[in-house]
This record gives C-alpha cells, sequence and structure tokens, in this order.
C-alpha cells in the first residue's frame, strides 16, 4: 500500500479503509511538521499544527475529491493553523516577564539547516517572498500549485517569485555571497 499513489489512497480512504489514511499521514507528516516549524518557529506548536491539520484532512472523509497535488491542498491549512497557534501564543504574553523565552520560541528558524548567511539572507526578505522562495524552491511546488496554494492569481506569483530572486540576487551581491 504504500507505492499507492495519493489518488489511489484518497480512492481506499473514501471506501473505509483506514490503513490507507495512516499511509498518507506517514508520507506527509515530517513535510506538514517542517512547514509548520518555518510557519511557528516552535517545535512543539509545530506538532499542533500537525494534528490539527490532519484532523482537518481526516474531516474531508468520506468524499473527499482530490483535484492537485496533495501538499497543494494541505499547504493552507498548515498556514493557517501555523498562524493560529502563532497569535494563540501572542495572547498568553504577560507583559515582560518571559518575553525574552516568548521571544526565542516564535522567532523564525533558519529554513532547513540553512547556513547562517543563507539565513539572514532569508530573514531579509518580506514574508510573502520567503513563502514563494520555500514553495518553489524547498517543496518544489509548479507556478500554479503555489498560486492555488496560496490563494492568489498566477500571475501575483509569478511576480513574486521574480521579485524575491531579485532581492536575493541583490543580498547576495552585497554580502560576497556567490552561491546566488
Amino acid at each position: 500500500m504504500e507505492s499507492a499513489s495519493d489518488l489511489e489512497l484518497i480512492a481506499a480512504i473514501n471506501a473505509g479503509d483506514d490503513a490507507a489514511f495512516e499511509v498518507l499521514y506517514v508520507r506527509y507528516r515530517d513535510w506538514v511538521v517542517g512547514l509548520a516549524r518555518q510557519f511557528t518557529g516552535c517545535d512543539s506548536l509545530a506538532n499542533d499544527v500537525l494534528q490539527e491539520t490532519f484532523l482537518y484532512f481526516l474531516r474531508k472523509f468520506p468524499g473527499f475529491d482530490l483535484s492537485s497535488q496533495l501538499k497543494t491542498f494541505l499547504y493552507p491549512a498548515v498556514k493557517n493553523y501555523s498562524m493560529n497557534a502563532h497569535r494563540k501564543l501572542a495572547r498568553f504574553q504577560s507583559g515582560s516577564d518571559g518575553q525574552d523565552e516568548i521571544d526565542r520560541l516564535v522567532a523564525p528558524p533558519s529554513p532547513l539547516g540553512a547556513s547562517d548567511d543563507i539565513a539572514a539572507m532569508l530573514s531579509g526578505l518580506s514574508e510573502d517572498h520567503r513563502e514563494i522562495l520555500m514553495l518553489r524552491y524547498v517543496d518544489g511546488l509548479s507556478m500554479a500549485e503555489i498560486a492555488e496554494a496560496t490563494a492568489i492569481p498566477l500571475g501575483t506569483a509569478k511576480s513574486r517569485l521574480h521579485h524575491a530572486i531579485v532581492r536575493v540576487r541583490q543580498e547576495s551581491e552585497t554580502r560576497g555571497c556567490s552561491q546566488f
């Protein structure tokens, strides 16, 4: 069953096969946690987002019809649950007591173990530009899939990617990096 396609597994889940859901869970859990960690900057919040995302996905059955890649379907859920978790954490801030710990927990992490130079360069980008770069070059989504996942027009997605790349090149030139 592990070699079955996402569409085959979804058809099996719609038919009542619980083991097929477990295969999809195992297939995508690391991606969901990694993406949630990028949004939240916190492992425990990322694990909470993992649970919320797959509960949301499970509630779609029976009758779920996948019309794109599963990553494209899951991405908005992961992003929304991550932002909600981040907001809940911010609500529990109480003055300056423990503020340093909260700031450390919600600071954006270095993506995928990036070097300090790359992490600094990415942190200088807007959230929209960083998101587009990560979806395209880390998650490998096509431009159409990025547009669908982020609920923006295809032209806007292309424009953001272009501007992000221009910005990365400018940043890397000013820092003397030859990687970009």
